[in-house]
C-alpha cells in the first residue's frame, strides 16, 4: 500500500481493468455455472442492508426480524412453516452446519460414538468432505443406481452404529438428480438418524415445477425424517451472491451446536462465521416478496423449457446424451471426440463449460441467465464440432 492513495477517477479506472478480464452472466456464455445474474430488486435490496451483520442481531433488529421471517417464508416453501435456520453465505457453509448438528446431536445422545460416520451419495457435493475434514468425521460414498440417483440399498448396507448421518440430495450438482428422499427417510425414521437433505439447486425450483405439473419424488419437511435441508437462493432464487440458506426441523439441531457469545447482543451463536451479513437476507426477503410463487413459477419453468431445446438440439447435433434431465442441468458426450478435448474446443469458442466427474461428460446448467438465442448458437456451434 502507497503512502498516499490515488483519485478516485484513477480507482475506478482501474477496476474497469480488472472487470474487462470477468466474464458475465448476461453474455450467455457462461454455461457451467449454478449461480446467475441477480435481479435487479434484490441488488437495491442488498445494497440497502450492507451495514447491517446479523451476528451482532440486537444493534439491526430490523434485519433480525427479516430474517426470521424470510426462514418462515423458506419452510413454507419446503413443507413446514414452523421452522428454524439462518441465512449464510451457501450451500458449502450450510452443508457443514448441517453435519456439525448432526455430529453433536448424536454425540448427546449417543456419548459413546467415538468414530462417527456420515454417509453420502456418490453424487453428493465436494463440500461434504470439507466438512468431513473440518469435524472429524469418516465419510462413506453410497453408490448410485443406473439413473444416477443413490441407491438406497448401498445406504442401508452401510448403516453402523456409528453413523451420525445420511444425506439425500435434491438436484445434484452434476447431473440435476433427485434421490429417493421419501425412502431414505423411511430408513432414518427407524434407525433414528440425522437425514439431511441437500437441495442447494433444486429447493428453490422443485417446489414451483411441481406446482405447474412436473413430477418430482417428495424431498422435503412432508417427510418427516428430514431433519434439515440446504436451499441457495442465489441459486435459482436469483439473489446476489454469497447467499445460501440452512433449515432445521426442531430448534434443538441449532442448540447442539451453539457457543456463548458474551460480548454480543445475543446469548449464543449456531453459524460458523461471527460476523454475517444481513444484505443477503434483505435480498432474499424482497425477491421473494416481489416475485411470489407466480413469478418463480415462471422462472423456473422457462428454464425447463429451455432445458428441452437444449437437450434436443444436442441430440439432433450428434451427440450423446449422459441421462434425461430431470431438472435443468444437460450432460453429454461425443462418440469421436474425448470430454477434455471437446471443452477446450468449446472454450476456443467462447464458451464456459464444465465437466462432470461421474459419468465424464460435459455439463450445461440452464439457469436464467440462458436464452433462447444462446442456446441456438451454442448447438450451431456444436454442429460445426462435429462435422
Amino acid at each position: 500500500m502507497e503512502d498516499k492513495g490515488i483519485s478516485k477517477t484513477e480507482v475506478f479506472r482501474q477496476l474497469k481493468e480488472f472487470k474487462k478480464k470477468d466474464m458475465t452472466h448476461r453474455s450467455g456464455k457462461i454455461l457451467g455455472s449454478m449461480c446467475t445474474c441477480p435481479h435487479p430488486v434484490g441488488l437495491r435490496a442488498y445494497q440497502m442492508f450492507l451495514e447491517s451483520n446479523l451476528g451482532d442481531p440486537g444493534l439491526f433488529k430490523g434485519t433480525k426480524a427479516m430474517e426470521d421471517e424470510v426462514i418462515t417464508l423458506l419452510g413454507d416453501l419446503l413443507g413446514k412453516q414452523d421452522i428454524h435456520g439462518h441465512i449464510i453465505t451457501g450451500g458449502t457453509e450450510a452443508n457443514i452446519m448441517a453435519m456439525r448438528a448432526a455430529r453433536n446431536s448424536a454425540k448427546l445422545e449417543n456419548p459413546g460414538i467415538k468414530d462417527p460416520e456420515i454417509i453420502v451419495p456418490k453424487s453428493a457435493h465436494f463440500s461434504f468432505k470439507k466438512a468431513a475434514d473440518m469435524l472429524c468425521l469418516n465419510i462413506m460414498e453410497a453408490k448410485l443406481d443406473s439413473n444416477y440417483k443413490v441407491d438406497v440399498n448401498s445406504i442401508e448396507e452401510m448403516l453402523s452404529k456409528n453413523t451420525v448421518a445420511v444425506v439425500a440430495v435434491a438436484g445434484t450438482t452434476e447431473l440435476g438428480k433427485v434421490d429417493p428422499v421419501e425412502d431414505i427417510s423411511n430408513i432414518c425414521l427407524e434407525n433414528n438418524i440425522y437425514l439431511h437433505v441437500d437441495a442447494a439447486f433444486g429447493g428453490y425450483s422443485i417446489p414451483f415445477l411441481t406446482e405447474i405439473g412436473y413430477e418430482f419424488p417428495k424431498f422435503d419437511f412432508k417427510l418427516k425424517g428430514v431433519c434439515s435441508i440446504t436451499i441457495d437462493p442465489h441459486k435459482m432464487g436469483l439473489a446476489p451472491i454469497p447467499t445460501g440458506g440452512i433449515l432445521f426441523r426442531e430448534k434443538k439441531y441449532l442448540d447442539a451446536m451453539s457457543i456463548e457469545t458474551p460480548y454480543l447482543t445475543e446469548d449464543r451463536q449456531s453459524t460458523i462465521v461471527g460476523t454475517r451479513t444481513g444484505a443477503s437476507t434483505a435480498a432474499t426477503w424482497a425477491l421473494m416478496k416481489y416475485l411470489g410463487r407466480e413469478g418463480y413459477k415462471k422462472v423456473s419453468n422457462q428454464c425447463m423449457e429451455i432445458t428441452k431445446l437444449l437437450y434436443e438440439g444436442i441430440i439432433e447435433s450428434g451427440f450423446e446424451m449422459v441421462t434425461e434431465p430431470q431438472l435443468n442441468i444437460v450432460a453429454f458426450k461425443s462418440k469421436d471426440i474425448s470430454v477434455d478435448e471437446l471443452a477446450r474446443r468449446l472454450e476456443n469458442l467462447g464458451w464456459a463449460v464444465s465437466k462432470s466427474s461421474y459419468p465424464r461428460a460435459i455439463r450445461v446448467i440452464v439457469m436464467p441467465h440462458i436464452k433462447e438465442k444462446h442456446v441456438k448458437a451454442f448447438i450451431e456451434d456444436l454442429k460445426s464440432l462435429n462435422l
